[in-house]
């Protein structure tokens, strides 16, 4: 009952994010801790459709981008919420949002034509890099 409970929760908490635009994929420059993963979360997420029901046909390429990011990044934290501890719960799941917020930033680089807004988007990279960095020590050292 506790796995269909935690896949239950998932399931809603990937549909109610899945239809908001966000990032391109961090994966590819900012690889996620293994010791955040859960293994049983592996194979049943990756069975998740996480569009939303969305016709994915009628998107941009800026839309598509974003909701690969998007799809990315909370499989990730949901993965880090099924953590028994919490503080590791809560750090992993830090370090899949700072992903999301590097691969929004990337899409907008990729795609926008504001030189503020890309100047901005180069920042937020920049920054959550390094905390992802000091992040993923703390789950090396921390997480059992």
């Amino acid at each position: 009952m506790k796995t269909f409970t935690k896949l239950a929760l998932c399931t809603a908490v990937a549909a109610s994010f899945a239809i908001l635009p966000s990032g391109a994929s961090a994966q590819s420059t900012v690889a996620y801790p293994e010791k955040c993963k859960s293994k049983s979360m592996k194979t049943d997420m990756s069975k998740m459709d996480m569009s939303g029901g969305m016709p994915m046909g009628d998107m941009t390429e800026y839309e598509k981008a974003s909701m690969d990011g998007m799809k990315d990044m909370h499989m990730n934290m949901m993965q880090g919420m099924m953590k028994k501890d919490a503080d590791v719960s809560f750090v992993c799941g830090m370090i899949a949002h700072h992903m999301g917020a590097i691969s929004m930033s990337e899409v907008e680089l990729k795609y926008g034509d504001n030189e503020e807004a890309k100047q901005m988007a180069k920042k937020v990279i920049e920054t959550q890099k390094k905390e992802i960095e000091e992040m993923s020590k703390w789950v090396d050292k921390e997480a059992k």
